[in-house]
C-alpha cells in the first residue's frame, strides 16, 4: 500500500440512519447554520458599526463570534451535503483540514477567553492603570497570538499526518477531530506526546489562567463596594458561562474520544451534534443580552427592523 491511498475517499459512518428523513435533517442543519451566521455577523456588525463598542472587551467579543462563524463555515457545508448524499464520504485531505480549522479554532477560543479575562482582571483590579496597559497595540497583539499560535501549533500534526497510511477506510464520526487516527496503519508516539504538548500549552494553560484571574477578581469585587462588584458581576458572568460550556464541549472530545471508548453511533451522533450547534449559538445570544452595551444596541435595531 503506497502514499496515494491518502488521495482515495473515507467512509464517513458517524450518521445514524437517516434515509427517511434526511431531507429534513438537511432543513434543519441549514437553518442552524443561517442562524449561527446571521446571530454572530449582526453582533460583530454592531461592534464594528458603533463607536462606543471600540473596547478591548468587546474587540475580543466579536473575535470569539468571527471564531464561531469560521468554525461553522468549515464543517457545515459538508454536512448538508452528506445529507443529501446517498453514501456519506470525504477525502482524506478534506478530513485533515477539518481537523486543522476544528483545533485551531478551539485552541484559538480559550486564548481569546484568556485574553478577555486579563482585560477583565486590569479593569476591575487595577482601574487607574487600563489605558495604559490595554492600548490598541496591546490589544492587536492578543489577537494575532491567539489566531497564530494555535494555527501553527496545529500545522505540525496535520502536515505530519499527510503522507501517512491508511489502513482503515471508515470513519467513525461527522466531523474529523482526535478520531481520525484511527484510520492510520501505525500510531505515533511522537505525535501523540506533541498532542499533548498543544493540550497543555493552548487548552490547560489558558484555563488556569482565566481561573486565577477570575479568583483575584473575586476577592478584590469582595473587598471592595457593591458598585464593583455589579460591575465585576455584569461584564464577568458571561466569559465564565461562555468558559464552561466551552470547556465541558471539548473535554468531550479531548478526554472520552482519545481513549478508544467506543460508543454507540447514536451517542456519537447526538454529542458532536452538540459542539457543532450548541456552542456557535450559545455564544451570540449570551453576549446579545448579557452584555449590557451590546443588548442596548441589539434592541434599539430590533426595533428598527420591526
Amino acid at each position: 500500500m503506497d502514499n496515494k491511498v491518502n488521495v482515495t475517499n473515507i467512509i464517513v459512518d458517524g450518521y445514524v440512519d437517516m434515509h427517511k428523513y434526511r431531507f429534513l435533517y438537511f432543513v434543519v442543519i441549514f437553518i442552524v447554520y443561517i442562524l449561527i451566521i446571521c446571530s454572530n455577523s449582526t453582533i460583530v456588525s454592531l461592534i464594528w458599526i458603533h463607536k462606543s463598542l471600540h473596547e478591548p472587551m468587546y474587540i475580543f467579543i466579536a473575535a470569539l463570534l468571527i471564531n464561531s462563524v469560521l468554525y461553522s463555515t468549515a464543517i457545515y457545508p459538508k454536512l448538508l451535503i452528506d445529507f443529501l448524499s446517498e453514501k456519506q464520504t470525504m477525502s482524506y485531505q478534506a478530513c485533515l483540514f477539518q481537523y486543522f480549522m476544528f483545533y485551531a479554532l478551539a485552541a484559538s477560543e480559550f486564548l481569546l477567553l484568556a485574553a478577555m479575562a486579563y482585560d477583565r482582571y486590569v479593569s476591575i483590579c487595577k482601574p487607574l492603570q487600563y489605558a495604559g496597559i490595554m492600548r490598541k497595540r496591546t490589544v492587536n497583539t492578543f489577537l494575532v497570538l491567539a489566531w497564530l499560535v494555535p494555527a501553527f501549533e496545529v500545522a505540525v500534526p496535520t502536515v505530519l499526518n499527510a503522507n501517512k497510511k491508511l489502513c482503515n477506510f471508515t470513519f467513525k464520526g461527522i466531523i474529523c477531530n482526535s478520531t481520525f487516527y484511527r484510520l492510520h496503519c501505525v500510531t505515533s508516539k511522537g505525535l501523540t506526546i506533541y498532542g499533548l504538548i498543544i493540550l497543555v500549552s493552548a487548552v490547560l494553560l489558558p484555563v488556569l489562567f482565566i481561573l486565577f484571574t477570575y479568583t483575584r477578581i473575586l476577592i478584590i469585587s469582595y473587598r471592595s463596594c457593591r458598585e464593583v462588584r455589579r460591575k465585576a458581576a455584569r461584564t464577568c458572568l458571561p466569559h465564565l458561562i461562555v468558559l464552561i460550556n466551552f470547556s465541558c464541549l471539548c473535554a468531550y472530545d479531548v478526554l472520552l474520544l482519545r481513549v478508544g471508548t467506543d460508543f454507540p453511533k447514536i451517542v456519537r451522533f447526538v454529542m458532536t451534534l452538540q459542539i457543532l450547534m450548541y456552542h456557535p449559538l450559545f455564544n451570540p445570544i449570551i453576549y446579545g443580552l448579557k452584555m449590557k452595551e451590546i443588548y442596548k444596541h441589539l434592541k434599539k435595531l430590533f426595533c428598527k427592523v420591526v
